[in-house]
């Protein structure tokens, strides 16, 4: 196994991890220690190249930080990427060998679960290191973050459509859903039963198969998810899918979801505000789960309290930064960074 440090002007730390024997490649990119260890999941896919996978860690990394400052926790922000189909390449010979690269860190980054992996996976991690959290079970295991990430993000649409139209009732709102993992699959069960409308889109036939089945939705192609007539639109997959190409196609009111960086650019979120639709900044919208993982990592006892208290929380600065925003007739997601920044500068003083 083989550990090499990438130099970088915008990160702490940038490590390219590499095992031949077992088919590993990823990176691990640590953006923020100011508020405490970073933390930030573990993500598998099958990326094109290296120099794509990089840019993914570090973009993820970046969110990460802004994502647990902004939920009030004292982590700070990384994130981990291998390179690889998680259905055909994983192994647990590949995940102990990246557990070992991982202990190298001496908890300077810690780990759990995120796109492409579970908490089978991250039981697997934990035979070779502490630093990871997600785990199904233990005396703190927080599990599967994927229900708490829902909830928030649900949280936040409903903040977002209030604002919007001065009500949080979801009834008959038609809602465009892209991707149904387990983030958006969970999203799906709490909109159906708040009485919206769903049309969704997955890569998997099979996946949209089951939702049409479980929750009387329409699909759609995945590339006419954008072009959909729907009240609100939720990306729950990639990131940077809000970008020039699809935000002019956009047929919306509300973004809100819970994939990571789905601003292409920062200039896509000026955008998104000058054709009027009202974005919810995703790191603070997709924060339910980092905070269920955070119990695990500070070894809270009470975890239910300690969520539903952040939750609540992170509601209130969603609140307020979409006011703000309306005041400054600015985009939300300039607010948000600038509220985060000027939070973690204050602490850092």
């Amino acid at each position: 196994m083989a550990i090499t440090i990438i130099d970088s002007d915008s990160h702490e730390e940038i490590y390219r991890v590499e095992d031949p024997s077992v088919g590993l490649l990823g990176f691990i990119a640590i953006h923020s220690t100011t508020l405490g260890p970073a933390a930030g999941g573990l993500r598998m896919k099958p990326y094109c190249s290296s120099d794509e996978a990089l840019k993914d860690v570090k973009r993820l990394s970046e969110g990460m930080t802004y994502k647990n400052a902004a939920a009030g926790l004292s982590l700070g922000g990384g994130k981990a990427v291998i390179m690889g189909d998680p259905a055909k390449d994983k192994s647990p010979n590949l995940l102990r060998s990246f557990a070992r690269a991982l202990n190298t860190l001496n908890g300077r980054y810690i780990t759990a679960e995120d796109m492409g992996m579970s908490p089978d996976d991250m039981a697997v991690i934990a035979e070779e290191t502490p630093n990871v959290a997600g785990l199904a079970s233990g005396t703190y295991a927080s599990g599967d973050p994927s229900p708490i990430t829902a909830q928030g993000i649900f949280n936040a649409l409903k903040i977002a459509h209030a604002h919007k139209y001065g009500t949080n009732i979801l009834s008959k709102r038609r809602v465009a859903v892209q991707g149904l993992g387990h983030v958006g699959w969970y999203l799906c069960e709490l909109l159906t039963d708040a009485g919206a409308e769903l049309i969704v889109c997955d890569i998997n036939d099979a996946q949209v198969e089951q939702a049409i089945e479980r929750f009387g939705c329409s699909a759609v192609p995945t590339s006419e998810i954008y072009s959909v007539d729907a009240d609100i639109f939720s990306p729950c997959a990639i990131g940077g899918v809000l970008n020039s190409e699809t935000i002019p196609q956009l047929k919306v009111a509300l973004v809100v979801g819970g994939a990571n960086n789905q601003l292409a650019t920062p200039e896509d979120g000026r955008a998104l505000h000058e054709r009027g639709i009202l974005y919810a900044p995703d790191f603070v919208a997709n924060g339910g789960g980092i905070i269920n993982v955070a119990t695990e990592i500070q070894k809270i006892s009470d975890r239910s309290t300690f969520v539903s208290q952040k939750l609540s929380a992170l509601e209130q600065t969603l609140t307020q930064i979409l006011r703000q925003a309306t005041a400054e007739n600015v985009s939300p997601d300039a607010v948000a960074i600038a509220t985060v920044s000027e939070k973690m500068a204050k602490l850092a003083a």
